[in-house]
């Protein structure tokens, strides 16, 4: 990665120990101790268009029930700024993540690298891989993925926005921390029977008596807010909440369903303070519990989600703040390799004869090869401020790995966003891959082992000496 001309003797001694660690912690990405922070916000509309493909394919879009934004911030020090986005799409994976971060740091003036995007991840919304969709062009195929011309109009527009912004900068003088307990929204896909079988088809709407009488299992009730503030006014709220954001879906309408609706309302609430809103690692955990897919749920779901925001903002504490880190981990994961998986059951599904979902499955799959075959890693980055760190996973990781980066910092506010770099699909724990979670049955494609690896890269992103 290119470095700036001149670096101090810390920067470079600090440089050399982070990669020897494992982990870059970019001297053009880092804010000089004692050094002026800035806050640029910027939101844009990336509302598909009809008849686009929505979830990687699974259906073409038929009408917009509401828009689809981006909503995101540029963090200013006396070196390159950082960027972070919020998107109400489902994925952006491989090169079209490259593509975000090559054209958002180019506005801001930054590194690619620096540049951190998550998805909320709605299923009523598209997702983006440039190659998978190149992949289906190619061979003539009926399936689509997402629109090229499109996706390149929706980054360029967020990247306007970005720039527009610039000029708007504020003064950053403190960083608040608060959190709430969200009520009757969250509840692990896998549960548990009288007769003690495990099962995991609590999906994000169930009729399942079972699934809905069962406890919520492994998740993690708390929504925690992360604002940013110049003296006694509020710029921004960033929300993080770990749940699969749908309440149905499925039927053509495009829409940033039920966070979508909590996030508005409080920005209608607070028009001065930008509201963002970001899913946790919520590749286990939906609503099924407490959502049986009716239409009238979803204002229901996003009164319950509305109201964890609101009291997290109440609960806000400031602190002072004047300089914080930027790290990348660098996460290197296999690609699956089971029945389904090779290159030579893949390729046998880009046939006219498939159904146009799996063609769009298969060229994902072939998409995420190819990334690693290039040598690419995905990226782990981190803002910590000491106190606080907002950290981003990729893919649809597990709650497990949520819990676990809040345990390696006790103490600390850790936020985590997921759905970061889509590539991977499911990351699991070795255990649900032992008790064969049903849910990986397409969606998930890294190998077994997957685990360890990302572990240890969260624990180095979070950890401050290096």
């Amino acid at each position: 990665m290119n470095q700036t001309s001149v670096i101090s003797r810390r920067a470079a001694f600090t440089r050399l120990a982070s990669l020897v660690a494992g982990t870059a912690v970019f001297p053009g990405c880092m804010t000089p101790r004692g050094g002026t922070l800035r806050l640029a916000i910027f939101r844009a509309d990336v509302t598909v268009p009809l008849r686009h493909g929505m979830m990687g394919g699974s259906w073409l879009s038929k009408s917009i029930a509401d828009p689809l934004e981006a909503h995101g911030f540029v963090l200013f020090s006396h070196h390159a700024p950082v960027v972070f986005v919020s998107v109400d799409w489902c994925e952006i994976r491989n090169d079209a993540y490259a593509r975000w971060q090559q054209v958002l740091a180019e506005a801001a003036g930054t590194r690619p690298e620096c540049v951190m995007i998550s998805t909320v991840h709605q299923h009523d919304a598209p997702v983006a891989d440039l190659e998978a969709e190149r992949i289906l062009r190619s061979r003539g195929l009926v399936g689509t993925v997402c629109d090229l011309d499109f996706h390149e109009r929706a980054v360029q527009s967020v990247a306007q926005a970005l720039r527009k912004s610039l000029p708007r900068a504020r003064r950053l003088t403190h960083v608040g921390t608060g959190e709430a307990k969200v009520d009757k929204l969250a509840s692990n896909r896998r549960y548990l029977t009288s007769d003690g079988r495990v099962h995991f088809d609590r999906t994000s709407n169930s009729r399942n008596e079972f699934a809905i009488e069962a406890d919520e299992g492994l998740i993690d009730p708390w929504l925690k807010t992360l604002s940013f503030w110049n003296g006694e006014e509020a710029l921004a709220a960033i929300s993080f909440y770990a749940v699969h954001p749908m309440s149905y879906y499925g039927g053509g309408e495009v829409s940033a369903d039920f966070p979508g609706i909590a996030r508005r309302r409080r920005q209608s609430e607070s028009p001065g303070t930008e509201q963002i809103y970001c899913s946790g690692c919520s590749g286990n955990v939906t609503a099924g519990k407490y959502n049986n897919g009716a239409r009238e749920n979803r204002p229901v779901l996003a009164e319950r989600l509305y109201q964890a925001t609101a009291a997290a903002w109440r609960n806000t504490t400031r602190h002072a703040v004047s300089d914080f880190d930027f790290r990348v981990t660098p996460l290197r994961l296999e690609p699956r390799d089971g029945v389904g998986f090779t290159v030579a059951d893949l390729e046998s599904k880009l046939r006219t004869e498939t159904k146009p979902f799996q063609q769009c499955l298969a060229a994902m799959g072939l998409s995420w090869r190819l990334r690693v075959a290039s040598g690419r890693a995905i990226e782990v980055p981190v803002i910590d401020f000491g106190f606080a760190q907002m950290l981003l996973l990729p893919g649809e990781t597990y709650v497990e790995y949520q819990l676990a980066a809040q345990r390696m910092r006790p103490g600390s506010f850790v936020c985590v966003a997921g759905y970061g770099d889509g590539a991977t699909g499911y990351i699991p724990t070795e255990k649900h891959v032992a008790e064969n979670d049903t849910n990986l049955g397409d969606w998930c494609w890294v190998a077994p082992g997957s685990e360890s690896r990302l572990m240890e890269v969260i624990a180095r992103s979070l950890d401050s000496k290096r």
